[in-house]
């Protein structure tokens, strides 16, 4: 009996070791169900899918389904994000503005010529002015009679207001007459500002100026090449050619001429008459009309003079007001040029000596 008792007593740690197993496999099982879920692999499973799946609906977003489509176009922005080098390409070429547009800046705007520069709205498109250009021969005031006056030097004083700020530059006009051509230089020098100068070169006519050629040099030298034997105008910035027109002037050569039709008819433009010339820059050309306006007296570093003034509205918003003052008793030379900014910022060049060429 003891005997059967003591082979009998192990069965039941069996029976337990038994259900140890299976529960220990149960748990086990659990585990390996649901822990993967949370921890470890599980998590990494996850993402694996997915990044495929968020691959094809920006690659390729027509076979996404429908659902999706909408977030592919709103994935688009970050790319349009990316154009921002093209902002940053714009943002590089306001530095290199100045170097093109040196006429908004302090040392170009005391040049008399880049004076009227200013006043004939660069900012315009070549394209635009040479649209312009097409009606500039009918508007123009029939040259019957021109007095040119012989080589001379005048010296100007100058002075200037931009943002709130005084400056004060030299300028001179040297014009040489030898007869059958003639040359004329505009320069301007500042302290610390360097210098500008502008140039023109051609033949004289009964009809006036017929310019050659025109430069406007700072840093570097641009210019424009008169070319009636081929009806155009060139230039060397490399901008298109535009069509030649019979009186046509520059920028330097229109102060002379204006003066020489002034002095050669005096009767033909009384206060409110008009005169239209046709004006070329270094880069483009423009029709320039002028009012003329009764006589007054002014006081310049040189004296007081009774001097004609021609002005050019402006004819867009911001354009600039260009006035011009003529004096007879010194044969119409230029004796006073002033700009006028939209925002009241100006430029006033006023005669202080003259001397022989």
């Amino acid at each position: 009996m003891s005997t059967l008792a003591a082979s009998s007593y192990p069965a039941p740690p069996r029976r337990a070791l038994a259900w140890l197993a299976v529960l220990v496999l149960a748990v086990h099982t659990l585990v390996l169900t649901f822990v993967p879920a949370r921890f470890g692999l599980g998590r990494d499973t996850v993402p694996l899918p997915a990044r495929p799946f968020e691959t094809r609906s920006i690659a390729p977003p027509q076979t996404a389904p429908q659902p999706e489509a909408a977030p592919a176009p709103a994935r688009k922005p970050p790319v349009a994000a990316r154009a921002e080098p093209a902002e940053e390409d714009n943002e590089v070429e306001p530095v290199r503005a100045p170097k093109q547009r040196p006429a908004d800046y302090v040392p170009d705007a005391p040049t008399p010529s880049d004076l009227l520069a200013e006043a004939a709205a660069r900012a315009e498109t070549p394209a635009a002015s040479a649209s312009e250009a097409a009606p500039a021969g009918p508007a123009e005031v029939p040259v019957t009679t021109i007095a040119l006056p012989a080589s001379i030097v005048l010296d100007y004083k100058m002075t200037g207001n931009a943002k709130g700020m005084n400056y004060f530059a030299n300028a001179e006009l040297r014009w040489q007459n030898s007869g059958d051509a003639y040359d004329a230089l505009m320069r301007v020098s500042a302290l610390f500002l360097g210098s500008r100068s502008m140039a023109s070169t051609g033949k004289l006519s009964p009809e006036g100026l017929a310019p050659t050629r025109f430069s406007d040099k700072s840093r570097t030298e641009v210019a424009a090449h008169f070319e009636p034997e081929k009806n155009q105008i060139s230039f060397s910035a490399n901008t298109p050619t535009l069509p030649w027109v019979k009186g046509a002037q520059d920028r330097v050569s229109v102060f002379m001429q204006l003066g020489g039709m002034l002095a050669g008819n005096p009767a033909g433009f009384p206060a409110g008459s008009t005169i239209s010339i046709y004006t070329v820059g270094p880069r483009d050309a423009e029709t320039w009309t002028f009012l003329v306006e009764a006589e007054e007296k002014i006081s310049l570093p040189f004296g007081e003079l009774v001097a004609v003034k021609l002005t050019r509205q402006p004819r867009r918003e911001f354009d600039q007001k260009v006035e011009i003052w003529y004096a007879p008793s010194l044969g119409y030379l230029p004796v006073r040029n002033k700009i006028t900014q939209s925002n009241g910022d100006f430029i006033d060049q006023q005669l202080g000596a003259l001397s022989k060429g």
